[in-house]
C-alpha cells in the first residue's frame, strides 16, 4: 500500500503531467507532418482524412493553451509572483501560435489533390507546419524549463480531483482509413 506522501506526490506533479501532453502534442505534430509529406508526395491518403487530423491536432492545441491561461496562470501567478515576466512570455507565445495555427488551418481546409501538383501551394502549407512545428517546440520548451518546478510544487487541491484541461489533452485519433494489417 502507498503511503499518503506517495499518493500526495504522485497527485500533484503538475509539471510532470505538462511534460507528458506536450509530449503527446509533438508526437501528434509529427505524425501530421509526416502525413502531409506523404500526401504531397502522392500519398494515398485521403485529403479529407489528412484534414480532419490537423483540424483536430489544431482544436487540442488551442484547448491546451486556452486552459493554460485561465487555470495554470492564474494559480502559478498567485503561489509564484515571481513567474510574472514568464507568463507574460507564454502569453504572447500563445497568441503567436494561434495566428500560425488560423493560417494553417485555412490552408488545410482548401487542401485538394491538386495541392500535390503545384509547388508553390506545397511550399506555402510546408512552411506554415515546419513554421509552427519551430515554434511550438521552443514554446514548449521554455514552458517546460520556466514552469515544471512551480507545478509541480504548486497546491491546488480540486486539481487533484479534476485535473484542467491542459494537463489531460489528448489529441485525437486520425480518421481510420480501413483494414490495418498486424
Amino acid at each position: 500500500m502507498e503511503n499518503q506522501d506517495n499518493i500526495h506526490a504522485r497527485l500533484t506533479a503538475f509539471g510532470s503531467q505538462l511534460i507528458d501532453v506536450h509530449r503527446r502534442l509533438r508526437s501528434e505534430l509529427t505524425r501530421i507532418s509526416d502525413e502531409m509529406d506523404d500526401f504531397l508526395d502522392g500519398g494515398a491518403r485521403p485529403p479529407a482524412d489528412l484534414q480532419a487530423h490537423c483540424l483536430a491536432f489544431c482544436s487540442a492545441l488551442e484547448r491546451h493553451h486556452t486552459s493554460e491561461e485561465h487555470d495554470a496562470f492564474p494559480a502559478l501567478a498567485g503561489q509564484h509572483p515571481g513567474l510574472a515576466a514568464v507568463l507574460d512570455k507564454l502569453r504572447e507565445d500563445h497568441r503567436l501560435v494561434s495566428g500560425i495555427l488560423r493560417r494553417l488551418e485555412h490552408l488545410i481546409k482548401d487542401l485538394t489533390p491538386r495541392a500535390r501538383n503545384n509547388p508553390r501551394e506545397a511550399r506555402r502549407l510546408r512552411g506554415e507546419l515546419d513554421g509552427q512545428t519551430a515554434i511550438l517546440e521552443s514554446h514548449f520548451r521554455f514552458e517546460e524549463r520556466t514552469l515544471t518546478d512551480a507545478l509541480n510544487t504548486l497546491r491546488a487541491p480540486e486539481w487533484e480531483a479534476t485535473p484542467p484541461a491542459f494537463l489531460h489533452i489528448r489529441p485525437p485519433a486520425p480518421p481510420d482509413t480501413g483494414p490495418h494489417t498486424p
